[in-house]
C-alpha cells in the first residue's frame, strides 16, 4: 500500500467509475483496477462494488476512504511544513475560485506571484462560491475567492472586488443608441441569462413582477458563451462590468444604465481563521490584497 493507490482509490471512491479516476490520475482503466486490486489485497478486503453503471465504496471501503483522506492530507501538510521551513517559499497551493473569477479576475494576479514566487504549485478547484466554501471549511483548500456576502465563523473575510451589473446589448440594437433604459423595457427584451450562480438569483428577483410575461430566450452556462451570443444580437443580458471590458472597446457591445436598478457583485478572499496557513497561501494572500486595495469594511461585517 502506499499514497499513489490511496490516491486513486479516493478518485475512485469520489467519481464513482474506474475511467473517469484514470483521468484525474493520468493512468489507463485497467492500471486504475489493478492499483485497487493491490490495496484491496493489501487490506484483505473488498473495498469497492463495481457495476455496470457504478461504482460504491463497500462498508471496509467507507472506513479505509475516511483514513485514505486523512492520510493523503497528512502528506501533503507534512510536505508543506518541511518546506516553510527552509528560506524559499515553494510547496503546494490550492486555490477556490468560480470561473468567471479565474478568467476575468486571476490571470494579472497569478502571473505577478508566479513571476515573485515560482517554486510555488497551484492548483486551482473551479466551481460555484458555496462548494468553494465547503473545500475552504475543510481544509482541502487553502484560500478561495467567493461572492459576498458570507456568514461563517471559521472563516477570515477580506473585500477584494466590487463589480456593477450592468445592461448589455449588441451594439447593433436599437437600445444601443440609449443612454438609460427602464426596467419594464427591459423585460419586454429576448433575455439570455446564466443557467445558475450569483447573476442568475439576483436577474430572477429583479424580474419577478414581470415573471408573467418574461421571454428568457437562452439560458448559458458561461460568460464567456453570453457575451458572445449577445454580441451576435441573439438576444440580451445583465453582466459584471469589468467582465465585458474587452468588448465593449472593440465596440461589440454597449453597457446602459437601467432606471431605478443598482446593482453590484462582491467578491471576497476567504481562507480559515483557526488554521495556519502555510507560507505559499500567506504570500498569495498578500500578492492579491495588493492587486486589490480595497477597504475592509465588508470583511470586518462579515467575518467579525
Amino acid at each position: 500500500m502506499d499514497f499513489d493507490q490511496l490516491a486513486t482509490f479516493v478518485y475512485v471512491a469520489k467519481l464513482k467509475s474506474f475511467s473517469r479516476a484514470g483521468q484525474k490520475v493520468f493512468r489507463s482503466q485497467s492500471a486504475v483496477s489493478a492499483q485497487i486490486r493491490q490495496l484491496e489485497q493489501a487490506y484483505r478486503a473488498r473495498l469497492l462494488d463495481r457495476s455496470a453503471k457504478s461504482v460504491e465504496l463497500t462498508p471496509a471501503g467507507e472506513v479505509l476512504f475516511e483514513y485514505a483522506e486523512r492520510l493523503l492530507r497528512l502528506r501533503d501538510e507534512s510536505i508543506q511544513v518541511v518546506a516553510d521551513r527552509g528560506d524559499v517559499v515553494q510547496g503546494p497551493l490550492v486555490f477556490g475560485a468560480n470561473e468567471a473569477t479565474c478568467l476575468y479576475l486571476l490571470p494579472d494576479m497569478f502571473a505577478d506571484f508566479q513571476r515573485r514566487y515560482p517554486q510555488v504549485h497551484i492548483s486551482i478547484y473551479r466551481n460555484f462560491s458555496h462548494k468553494i466554501l465547503q473545500r475552504v471549511e475543510d481544509g482541502s483548500v487553502d484560500v478561495g475567492i467567493v461572492t459576498l456576502p458570507i456568514k461563517s465563523p471559521t472563516l477570515k473575510v477580506h473585500h477584494i472586488s466590487r463589480d456593477r451589473l450592468r445592461f448589455m446589448v449588441s451594439s447593433r440594437n436599437p437600445l444601443a443608441h440609449r443612454s438609460k433604459i427602464t426596467l419594464e423595457e427591459v423585460a419586454a427584451q429576448p433575455l439570455i441569462f446564466p443557467r445558475t450562480g450569483f447573476t442568475r438569483q439576483v436577474l430572477d428577483k429583479l424580474f419577478r413582477p414581470y415573471r408573467a410575461r418574461l421571454r428568457v430566450a437562452m439560458e448559458l452556462p458561461s460568460i464567456g458563451m453570453i457575451k458572445r451570443f449577445v454580441a451576435a444580437d441573439a438576444g440580451v443580458s445583465f453582466i459584471s462590468e469589468s467582465f465585458a471590458r474587452d468588448q465593449v472597446k472593440a465596440g461589440e457591445v454597449k453597457l446602459l444604465n437601467v432606471e431605478g436598478v443598482d446593482l453590484w457583485r462582491e467578491l471576497g478572499l476567504v481562507y480559515r481563521r483557526d488554521r495556519s496557513l502555510p507560507r505559499a497561501a500567506q504570500a498569495l494572500i498578500a500578492v492579491i490584497r495588493e492587486h486589490k486595495k480595497f477597504p475592509d469594511t465588508t470583511a470586518a461585517a462579515a467575518s467579525d
